[in-house]
């Protein structure tokens, strides 16, 4: 068989005809593309087109496959033949079509219930906007394929005024999910390059006590170090022997403090000061941050705690005489599950809670991450 041969065969039936491949095309429902492709005999019309293309320009079927003109017409024999194979191949068409059809259409379903899911749970994350934005391309990837395989891509093409809309719709959509993606991917840079200039500033001076601590609108303060106030004693008098203090301030991406003070009181100072704490109480503050109990070889006197923000409590030696009048208190206060720095290099381990891990995807930040994600989501 002569591909190019049929081809310009069929190019001079059309002429006769005096039609445009446009025309054609729109005659029989296909593309002015197939129809350049036939007359170039790069390819052929399916055989259930052959039959309407012969009775369209009233020739053979045998002639458009030869690519000349007979002297005989096809008799009713073979024309029943033809349109018998025609039929069959439409119905096995068919058959796989709507196999592929429907697959489409589930396929369509789930990927938007994806990017529904997606965008209910969502948290600044991204490899999360990563998969939202791939789960978007995967969707009118869907979409293109099962209006191509039902037919109704063809007959949309044809209508500009909604290929318009769609083309609107589309783009609109991109923009919007890529402009998401961008700011949010700014934010992460200026959020990485303010924890990357950020410093760990560690004061020992007890001097710099009433700045560290003052209760105002300074770097250093926070609303969530008020609950420090509560614990740590508001200022440094002269009958407070501080034998040990070291104040951490961390500030990547919200505050974290760090500290501690050991202060030896003389009698009368010290029964006032116990006696401040134990009206604050001991919080129950086991199980948080995967904390089993006191740190060994003190007992707690005072505990403000949080199962977010961490630990203020206040300790006296285990077992110390009646002469001993010193107490130490710790700071350990931060948000988000998680301390940013080390905090095993700016405490000494004997004064941290025994079990203590604040430590980036600990159990406990990873429980809590967890929590966090399926109460977003509602499920």
């Amino acid at each position: 068989m002569d591909q190019k041969k049929t081809g310009e065969f069929l190019k001079q039936l059309r002429l006769e005809k005096q039609m445009t491949q446009e025309q054609l095309a729109e005659k029989f429902n296909v593309s002015s593309r197939s129809v350049s492709r036939w007359e170039t005999g790069r390819n052929l019309p399916d055989i259930s087109l052959l039959v309407e293309i012969a009775d369209f320009y009233d020739v053979d079927v045998r002639e458009i496959i030869e690519g000349e003109r007979k002297s005989e017409m096809m008799d009713k024999e073979v024309r029943d033949v033809a349109n018998k194979m025609a039929n069959y191949a439409d119905n096995e068409k068919g058959a796989l079509l709507r196999g592929i059809q429907v697959a489409g259409v589930i396929g369509v379903i789930l990927s938007l219930l994806a990017i529904v899911f997606q965008m209910i749970a969502y948290e600044p994350d991204i490899r999360r906007a990563a998969a939202i934005f791939i789960s978007f391309i995967i969707f009118i990837l869907i979409s293109f394929m099962t209006l191509y395989v039902t037919g109704l891509l063809q007959k949309v093409v044809k209508k500009k005024k909604f290929m318009l809309v769609v083309k609107i719709v589309v783009i609109g959509a991109i923009v919007f999910v890529v402009g998401r993606m961008a700011i949010f991917a700014f934010a992460i840079v200026l959020l990485l390059a303010d924890s990357m200039l950020a410093k760990k500033e560690v004061y020992t001076d007890i001097a710099k006590y009433s700045e560290l601590f003052v209760d105002g609108d300074t770097k250093y303060s926070h609303t969530q170090k008020d609950d420090m106030f509560k614990v740590f004693p508001k200022e440094i008098t002269s009958d407070m022997n501080v034998k040990d203090f070291k104040y951490t301030y961390y500030n990547p991406w919200d505050p974290q403090y760090v500290a501690y003070l050991t202060v030896e009181y003389d009698e009368s100072a010290y029964e006032i000061e116990m006696n401040r704490l134990k009206n604050i109480g001991i919080e129950e503050y086991k199980n948080y941050y995967t904390v089993t109990d006191e740190p060994d070889g003190y007992d707690l006197i005072a505990m403000d705690s949080d199962e977010y923000y961490g630990f203020v409590y206040a300790m006296v030696p285990e077992g110390a005489s009646e002469d001993s009048r010193e107490i130490t208190y710790v700071g350990l206060w931060f948000c988000n599950y998680f301390l940013d720095l080390d905090y095993t290099n700016y405490i000494p381990n004997e004064y941290i809670l025994k079990g203590f891990n604040g430590a980036n995807y600990s159990p406990y930040c990873l429980q809590k991450r967890k929590e966090l994600q399926e109460k977003a989501g509602g499920f």
